[in-house]
């Protein structure tokens, strides 16, 4: 009887930290998910931040280069001298990308206070899936008029520094060197823009797909 009764206490006192060592495996496999899970989330967050943040200032430099190109000269046309004046509002293509430059500028800028402030709060900057997918797709529309922005002012650059084949309309971008040159890098940057929307996307999807 004395040795039963030693025997079960040990019993106990072998079997009691295995219970305890078990649950403490549990409870930490089930946080192991959602720690996982949140470190997941608050890297994507950062990422759309900083990206956002990037559109922001690539459409900002494109807009502000191609709003300020403005140039005076004069080009000989068989022997005659002629004034020059060039400027952006004189292109349809140019309007057309300073007002997508712009929409995607105040785009970017109402994303990232409402981003911003979210993370400032520890709060997931998509709120919902809803939200998520309307960001998606504003980002993606906003892509494709930066693209298209940016091709069709590129066809108009492209005429002014070859002119017209088998015409005496000159090459315009000799005489409005500087002209040119600021239109070249203002679609050099909105095509930047146009990148970092896409990119913008993929984060988009890969939160919509992850959670």
């Amino acid at each position: 009887m004395m040795m039963n009764g030693l025997k079960t206490p040990a019993e106990a006192a072998i079997q009691l930290p295995e219970t305890k060592a078990t649950d403490e495996v549990a409870e930490i496999g089930t946080m192991n998910g959602p720690l996982a899970s949140a470190s997941s989330r608050r890297k994507h967050d950062v990422t759309s931040v900083v990206l956002r943040l990037a559109c922001l200032l690539t459409s900002v430099i494109a807009l502000s280069l191609m709003i300020t190109a403005e140039e005076s000269s004069t080009i000989s046309i068989f022997g005659f001298s002629l004034p020059l004046y060039s400027k952006w509002s004189f292109s349809d293509s140019f309007e057309y990308l300073v007002v997508v430059s712009a929409a995607v500028a105040a785009h970017s800028v109402l994303q990232l206070l409402i981003s911003s402030s979210r993370l400032l709060r520890k709060s997931p900057v998509m709120p919902s899936r809803n939200h998520a997918w309307l960001i998606f797709v504003v980002d993606q529309v906003f892509a494709y008029a930066m693209m298209s922005a940016g091709s069709a002012a590129s066809g108009v650059t492209h005429l002014n520094r070859t002119g017209i084949r088998h015409s005496a309309l000159p090459n315009f971008c000799k005489p409005l060197h500087s002209f040119c040159n600021r239109i070249a890098v203002s679609i050099a940057f909105t095509f930047a823009g146009f990148f970092l929307l896409a990119a913008l996307t993929v984060v988009d999807v890969i939160w919509l797909s992850s959670y």
